[in-house]
């Protein structure tokens, strides 16, 4: 008998109880190797990438990318070997049963859980095959019977007719799918005129004659801009409101919303945020630091280094060190337990497509600046991608968010739980200052706002840390010691 294995969903964190397939990296029906990447999982906080742990064949997808979010251990896919038959994997799909505790089957996992619950969901009928004579594309034909395209109606805007995959893609377009015939395929004579392939295509969609036209390219080719003077332009619609002229009467206008429900990443987060303001006691401790002799610093050691270290940075480096220096700040707060650590794992803030995000940069501490830069740099790209994974997201003894390169000032930050405390950092300022002789010098300055939970840090202890930073900050080079 084949072995046949089920993937499930699986389960990342205490807190998670479903997920969303955003994207299938294997096709059904192709082999994988171990370690390969075979798809993306959306969950509340991240989207995670799901590896191989052995070869095998997709050889069923139950639930496709984009589909309702899927309970944690429901059956996404079944994997086997080659010669596995579609009847093998229909009857293994009727038999499977998740498991009622919820917790998923690994991509390398054994036999099917054998706990009884409702069966899965039967596997979904295999694209019907199109039989035709026309010339079609591969990847055209393909698409279409992924979709269940009608390729009749479509006239191919290929050579002699051919329908391409653009002519497909077309065809599934809502707005056009009763409609669309197709580009129609452009004659020999429009082809033999001395024109670029798009001035062609542009000229046979608006039903243009190019024979006789002079072009304005090189050596007279007729380019897009010049079919495109020809298009007549599409006429002025009647119920658009004239421009007002000046004295007019003002008249308003509907001004009604667009409604955005929150996505997952938003919910979680505004679900945090408030539990964090409504249940942590919050006081804010603020200072200011000078940063010239950093900023100097910084455009020597990059050079030396021959990395890009932002300001940024340089601040995750001196809070870590500050943290170390001051065990009691660096804490996460569980019920009615204070976890000290021995070792600074700093969260920064990162504002993704998908909103606000924590990841990590671990132990920090023991960093030198070129680390600390290829990590941050690391974490902000896959914020950016949307792919951090829960490991890069867990835990964290402390945040900082840093809007300076924002413009803003000064602001107060909210307290990221289960950390004990956040460092809001604000824009670099020139500002005046007054020397010992009553002279009056400029210097660029930052200003620090240090939100911290009373319950687990005293004031003196925060002043204490911020007292660390600021000296860190104003002597960078006792970073590198």
């Amino acid at each position: 008998m084949a072995d046949i294995r089920p993937f499930c969903m699986p389960k990342w964190g205490i807190e998670m109880t479903e997920g969303t397939i955003a994207e299938w990296m294997v096709k059904e029906g192709d082999a994988f190797t171990r370690g390969q990447i075979l798809c993306l999982i959306e969950t509340d906080k991240i989207t995670n990438e799901v590896e191989a742990e052995y070869d095998a064949v997709l050889k069923r997808v139950l639930v496709p990318a984009g589909e309702t979010p899927q309970p944690v251990g429901a059956l996404l896919g079944v994997f086997a070997e080659a010669a596995a038959s579609d009847a093998e994997v229909d009857a293994f799909v009727a038999a499977f049963k998740p498991a009622e505790t919820g917790v998923a089957a690994k991509a390398g996992g054994g036999e099917a859980p054998a706990a009884a619950a409702a069966p899965a969901a039967a596997a979904p009928a295999a694209p019907a095959k199109i039989v035709t004579n026309r010339p079609i594309s591969p990847e055209a034909l393909k698409l279409a019977e992924a979709e269940g395209v009608d390729i009749e109606p479509i006239a191919g805007s290929g050579r002699h007719g051919r329908i391409t995959y653009q002519d497909v893609v077309q065809a599934m377009r809502p707005e056009r799918a009763a409609s669309y015939k197709g580009t129609a395929p452009l004659s020999e004579e429009t082809r033999a005129i001395f024109a670029s392939p798009l001035a062609q295509r542009l000229a046979a969609q608006h039903g243009i004659d190019l024979s006789g036209m002079a072009g304005t390219g090189p050596r007279g080719r007729i380019s897009k801009k010049d079919v495109l003077a020809l298009v007549p332009a599409p006429a002025p619609d009647s119920a658009a409101a004239a421009a007002p002229t000046f004295g007019a009467p003002f008249v308003a206008v509907a001004n009604a919303p667009v409604v955005q429900p929150f996505d997952k990443i938003r919910k979680i987060v505004a679900r945090r945020l408030t539990e964090a303001k409504q249940t942590i006691p919050h006081f804010y401790l603020r200072v200011s630091a000078g940063v010239d002799d950093l900023l100097d610093l910084r455009k020597t050691a990059n050079v030396v280094l021959g990395v890009k270290a932002s300001i940024n940075d340089y601040l995750v480096k001196a809070v870590a060190m500050a943290l170390v220096r001051h065990p009691d700040v660096n804490v996460q707060v569980h019920g009615e337990a204070v976890h000290n650590f021995p070792h600074a794992d700093v969260a920064i803030a990162v504002a993704s497509p998908k909103g606000l995000v924590t990841p990590v940069v671990r132990q920090a501490d023991r960093m030198h600046i070129a680390q600390i830069a290829a990590a941050t740099r690391a974490l902000i790209d896959k914020a950016q991608a949307g792919r951090l994974s829960f490991e890069d997201m867990d835990g964290g003894t402390f945040s900082i968010s840093n809007l300076g390169m924002m413009g803003i000032e000064a602001f107060d930050a909210i307290i990221n739980p289960p950390q004990g405390a956040i460092l809001a950092v604000g824009g670099v300022n020139r500002v005046a200052v007054e020397l010992d002789d009553g002279d009056i010098a400029f210097e660029s300055r930052i200003q620090l706002s240090l939100s911290v939970d009373h319950r687990a840090i005293d004031g003196a202890a925060g002043a204490a840390f911020l007292q660390t930073l600021k000296s860190l900050i104003e002597d960078p080079e006792s970073l590198f010691r």
